[in-house]
């Protein structure tokens, strides 16, 4: 009776998943057409001067041709700046963050002010666009409007960057972008997105999240209070990223900043799928090994529950689910999935690293900042009475 509830709960657990991942859509590949309306991309950067290089390259590669490319230099200690004006790039030298602004916000929102185009284009530094990549991005905007925003494919390179499996699907899971019904709170993912300029000042644009540490899970809550909508895709072979290539310092230290406060903000419903998910993927990893130590030595069969091909069969399901998964937003190894309690057990201690200092702490440190979590809340409440008054 336990071997039958097991499956019988793991394949309940893998059914949520993939309800969460039922609509994972991907930015279209086409042609340019004629008569696209006219693009400003803005990139905040700090200290990018190793991945603005393929960034820029590939934004003269665009068969929708963008207007103008403005990087916002915000503070970099290296060759940011010397970087982008030789890729032909405009740079716009960030002044220090006014008191209540986070530094990207800040960049992205003097970038905003200072172009022209009818849409803006915002790119993190350390995505790359194939050459129709931006005429997708325009197929989105013009069928949905509001927001577009991208979570592009995940380059991997090098295996300590393979610990990010996980905190890639949570983020999705947890998201509720992806199910077939609009999310009752939508989300965004900050590396790319889209917005007509009329409507970014409709929401308020970055001033109404200039607090924010998660700049862009707020700015969709700003288009929504608006009345505009937010459409999330992932970014397939048109748009792709290649996270925290630092090391694992750089790696536990972003993931650090975002993961636990976008659990928090996340919506209920997603979040408890994606915590019923992950839960049984630590079930799995569990009781396998205890049945594994129980064969080997005969120790532990009283911590059992369930044979051992149970779990074996588990194991299996598990592990495929989970590379059909990763296959759709990254270049991840096969021990990412095939051995998944190594990048799960990465998470668990990431997870547990960024709860203490977003929930305890109420801190955290990236790009030389230290980021005050209390002023982050204080400013988001600040901005959402001054929208009710407005």
């Amino acid at each position: 009776m336990a071997d039958v509830l097991i499956l019988v709960v793991l394949l309940a657990v893998g059914a949520v998943a993939l309800r969460l991942l039922a609509d994972l859509r991907t930015v279209p590949r086409g042609a340019c057409r004629d008569g696209s309306p006219t693009v400003s991309v803005v990139v905040p950067a700090r200290d990018e001067e190793a991945t603005l290089p393929a960034l820029l390259a590939s934004l003269q590669r665009l068969g929708a041709p963008a207007i103008e490319v403005v990087v916002v230099d915000d503070g970099s200690r290296d060759a940011t700046a010397a970087v982008a004006l030789a890729a032909g790039a405009t740079v716009l030298p960030a002044s220090p963050p006014p008191p209540g602004w986070t530094g990207k916000a800040w960049a992205c929102h003097l970038g905003a002010e200072t172009t022209h185009g009818d849409l803006l284009l915002f790119l993190d530094a350390d995505t790359v666009l194939e050459a129709d990549a931006l005429d997708g991005l325009l197929r989105l905007h013009e069928r949905h409007g509001g927001l577009v925003s991208v979570q592009p494919f995940h380059a991997v390179v090098r295996p300590y960057e393979q610990l990010s499996s996980y905190f890639n699907v949570m983020a999705l899971l947890a998201s509720g972008a992806f199910t077939r019904r609009p999310p009752a709170r939508p989300m965004a993912f900050g590396p790319c997105l889209l917005t007509s300029r009329v409507d970014y000042e409709r929401a308020g644009g970055h001033a109404a999240v200039r607090g924010e540490i998660l700049d862009d899970v707020q700015l969709a809550a700003a288009y929504d209070r608006a009345g505009l909508p937010v459409l999330c895709a992932v970014g397939g072979d048109a748009i792709r990223m290649r996270s925290y290539p630092g090391g694992l310092r750089q790696l536990a230290d972003g993931w650090t900043k975002n993961f636990a406060s976008g659990a928090s903000a996340a919506a209920p419903g997603p979040t408890l799928g994606a915590v019923l998910w992950i839960s049984a993927h630590h079930a799995v990893a569990v009781g396998a090994l205890l049945a594994l130590v129980e064969a080997a030595t005969g120790w532990g069969a009283s911590l059992m529950v369930g044979g051992p091909w149970v779990w074996a069969a588990a194991w299996v399901a598990v592990a495929a689910q989970l590379r059909w998964i990763l296959r759709r937003i990254g270049a991840f190894r096969w021990w990412t999935w095939a051995l998944f309690p190594v990048c799960l057990l990465a998470f668990d201690v990431i997870f547990g690293w960024s709860a203490l200092h977003t929930v305890g702490r109420r801190s955290v440190r990236w790009r030389g900042r230290t980021v005050d979590l209390r002023r982050s809340s204080s400013s988001t409440a600040s901005s959402e009475s001054a929208g009710e008054v407005a």
